[in-house]
């Protein structure tokens, strides 16, 4: 698991300097024995990425709203890669949870299964789409929070609610990954613009949190509709003004 962390580390560059490239040349050899390794690196293998693990190019996108701004980027990652994602998660999901009074308790307006990404387990290919994704929003990738992915079952939903953070590091921007689309019900909606969307198989959401004055813009509020038949998988980025990483 050390080794495993390390390697992980060594692409990020989180915890020390960043290499790449030695982060590949360990992941060649730890493929030989792990066949989730193997995967990893097969799937980094068919990016088109740089020698830096940065995309060569930036998906094409639409705008759907100017106030909130919301994009959305069709076949932003490949069948692979979000079938990855869903893979990566499934052993760690969990009941999400808030904290409240210091403990954490289910989570009132988010009823579904979470996992969470976080800076020791984002493998090279994990990363990888982490640097596709600041290109998108035209951030920095250290700006990023850990990705998480989210689990909804019928009858599961996310509540409205504003992703928007007004601490000394604002929360000013969200990026949706939609890892699946084999399901009924599930679509995110604004709710006081009502615009709805609902995502195909490696369509990328992008929104803004931050209004123009630099606080909460409330037309920002949304949600995640129940879910009527099928699972839905899904993977959040929320991403702050300046540096959050380690």
């Amino acid at each position: 698991m050390a080794v495993r962390a390390y390697t992980n580390l060594l692409s990020s560059g989180i915890a020390g300097p960043r290499d790449w490239q030695q982060a590949l040349t360990r992941l060649t050899e730890e493929a030989q024995a792990d066949g989730l390794r193997e995967r990893m690196l097969s799937i980094l293998r068919a990016m088109p990425i740089d020698y830096n693990g940065d995309p060569l190019a930036v998906p094409a996108f639409d705008q759907l709203s100017g106030e909130p701004g919301v994009w959305i980027f069709r076949n932003a990652f490949s069948d692979l890669e979000c079938e990855f994602l869903v893979q990566l998660a499934e052993p760690t999901y969990e009941r999400s949870l808030v904290k409240m009074d210091g403990q954490d308790v289910p989570d009132p307006i988010r009823t579904s299964d979470g996992s969470t990404i976080h800076w020791l387990i984002e493998d090279p290919a994990s990363h990888a789409i982490s640097r596709r994704l600041a290109a998108m929003s035209r951030t920095a990738v250290e700006q990023r929070e850990p990705l998480q992915i989210l689990r909804y079952r019928p009858g599961q939903q996310y509540h409205p609610h504003s992703d928007w953070l007004g601490d000394s590091n604002r929360r000013i921007l969200t990026a949706l990954i939609y890892l699946n689309d084999d399901y009924e019900g599930g679509e995110t909606r604004f709710v006081k613009t009502g615009l709805t969307v609902k995502g195909r198989k490696g369509d990328v959401l992008l929104f803004r949190n931050i209004g123009r004055d630099g606080g909460l813009d409330p037309l920002s509020e949304h949600a995640g509709l129940p879910v009527t038949s099928g699972v839905k998988y899904l993977a959040s980025r929320w991403i702050r003004e300046a540096r959050h990483a380690p």
